[in-house]
């Protein structure tokens, strides 16, 4: 179920016993899996990781994410066609990067949050939910 907020963003309502979907678009998958532990046991559902642009814009198509978590460098290119996507679908964007310049990210993806790498795994968590409006 949809939700138009007064920004006109379009969030989901959980029902009870429903988790939040995060969409996890790694290459790394010792970090992919570092980060999918520490969510899974704060109460979310991950969907990846994916370590590319296809299989993460593939796996967008099937489901819509609640939010996303992007690694900005990729096995196939930098994340923009996914980035792009999802800002389409109203989907929440934490940048999760070694190599990206936050403020150009901030620019072209508003509302967005940078985690620059490295980054611990609960102050990922709190991006997550500071950009579903949870605060941190």
């Amino acid at each position: 179920m949809t939700s138009m907020t007064d920004g006109g963003s379009d969030q989901r309502l959980l029902k009870p016993g429903e988790t939040t979907v995060v969409l996890l678009v790694e290459d790394e998958m010792i970090i992919a899996f570092d980060i999918a532990d520490q969510l899974i046991s704060s109460g979310f559902d991950i969907n990846g990781p994916h370590p590319s642009n296809v299989k993460a814009l593939s796996a967008i198509e099937v489901a819509r994410p609640d939010v996303a978590i992007l690694d900005v460098q990729l096995a196939d290119g930098d994340v923009y066609p996914v980035a792009t996507r999802l800002y389409e679908m109203n989907v929440p964007i934490v940048f999760h990067s070694g190599h990206a310049d936050p403020g150009q990210l901030k620019l072209q993806f508003p509302g967005a949050v940078v985690c620059t790498k490295p980054c611990s795994a609960g102050r990922l968590e709190s991006a997550v939910r500071s950009v579903m409006g949870g605060g941190d």
